[in-house]
């Protein structure tokens, strides 16, 4: 290996190994849990509804938690880094070529490899984050189970980057600005993945079914006529083979758009709590998150594209020949492609994050308005809370990259002033 590859990876390793130990110091200096001294003792305060050892638990595992998540970008990042500073990528091309394979089969072999060998290197933080979930009993899936769910995610995976990348480089091919071009096409593109995603992918990996509880779902047709919604659209999904954690979600567009229960809650919470849940799931149907989503990521990816367009090319002029890119639309380009997206896609999470707990902010409300009354909010947070031993008031640099979501805290002091302020 010429001595310029050995200072480049002496470089990476040495950036990521500082950046590693940092994160190590932040996470294990930031404890979880430490409300402010004014909300202790209070419905708030974990120490009043966690046993001594969830508390404990719910320190450890968050703080790994935490260091795995902050590490995964980075890893990422390097993974092909080296792909190209090794000249692996260029390696791989080279030998299709000398193959004289025609390029329908030069390039799907291309992208399985890239694909797949990012996907193996980044699997043990994977499984890293399995083996603490079922360490701390979150999670309840079989070894073999969650294998199953990794390989129909790694075989989605690739067919949506073979697909994708091979437009991207063909548009890019033609000159111009591409950029612009693959932002159009991204638009149906976009809203097709958003379509599909609940009636065609989710099945994949778990099982669907309308609700099954006749009295439960008469309350929630019920609840649904109120705020005009159709309820047909609500299903239980079965997850208590796979976690004990508590949820629900909202999903699709148009005539796909579902409302999603999992069984543990429908388990573990009680009515008026599930309730909470499906008014604040119907929050998001009536206030259109789903279509503002898919607004927001539309325009997102316009700045992705010409930001990430412009970085690119300046890449591909000064790294291009070192790294055996031929020009912008080499197959060889794709690592340093994923690079660039992986990059600006982390970067962007704190804006993301605060647009999310924004709309989640504003379910929670709608769906307290729409009952009338706060009832079974404060022990509805705080069960899903004990659940997932989750960290009731995260530091700031997790809140910023990590939660889409308000804070326990956050939650159970809203629906507090919300009783005290007689539903209003």
């Amino acid at each position: 290996m010429p001595p310029s590859r050995h200072a480049a990876f002496l470089r990476y390793f040495v950036i990521f190994t500082c950046y590693a130990i940092g994160i190590a110091v932040y996470v294990s200096y930031t404890s979880p849990n430490q409300v402010p001294e004014i909300y202790r003792g209070t419905a708030a305060d974990p120490a009043t509804f966690y046993t001594l050892q969830q508390l404990q638990s719910s320190e450890a595992l968050n703080a790994s938690r935490n260091w795995i998540f902050f590490m995964s970008g980075p890893w990422e990042w390097l993974i092909y880094l080296v792909m190209l500073s090794s000249g692996l990528a260029k390696r791989w091309r080279e030998r299709l070529e000398r193959g004289g394979y025609p390029l329908y089969v030069r390039f799907p072999v291309y992208v399985f490899l890239v694909n797949g060998t990012a996907y193996l290197f980044y699997f043990p933080l994977r499984v890293m984050g399995y083996n603490l979930s079922k360490a701390y009993g979150i999670s309840t899936q079989s070894i073999a189970g969650w294998l199953r769910d990794k390989l129909i995610a790694f075989g989605i995976g690739y067919a949506t980057m073979l697909a994708v990348s091979a437009v991207a480089l063909w548009v890019i091919s033609k000159g111009g600005r591409w950029w612009l071009k693959l932002w159009l096409l991204s638009i149906p593109f976009t809203l097709f993945m958003m379509y599909v995603q609940p009636v065609v992918i989710d099945p994949l990996y778990n099982k669907f079914s309308p609700l099954k509880d006749a009295k439960l779902e008469q309350r929630i047709l019920e609840l649904a006529d109120k705020a005009d919604i159709p309820a047909h659209r609500v299903y239980e999904v079965e997850m208590s083979g796979k976690t004990n954690s508590l949820n629900a979600y909202v999903n699709g567009i148009g005539s796909s758009l579902r409302i999603v229960l999992w069984d543990t809650t429908l388990q573990r919470l009680d009515e008026p709590e599930i309730l909470l849940i499906m008014a604040h799931e119907m929050g998001h149907y009536v206030m259109h998150h789903l279509e503002w989503s898919a607004v927001g990521a539309v325009g997102s990816s316009l700045l992705l594209l010409a930001v990430g367009g412009w970085i690119f090319k300046v890449a591909v002029r000064n790294r291009g020949y070192r790294w055996g890119i031929r020009s912008l639309s080499d197959m060889t380009a794709l690592p340093l492609i994923l690079l660039i997206l992986s990059v600006l896609s982390f970067i962007s999470l704190p804006a993301s994050n605060y647009v999310s707990r924004q709309a989640e902010t504003a379910a929670d409300r709608y769906a307290l308005e729409l009952i009338g009354s706060a009832e079974g909010s404060v022990t509805m947070n705080q069960k899903m809370a004990v659940a997932s031993l989750s960290d009731i008031h995260p530091p700031l640099l997790v809140k910023w990259f990590r939660d889409t979501h308000p804070s326990d805290m956050e939650r159970i002091l809203y629906a507090q002033a919300f009783e005290r302020a007689g539903g209003k």
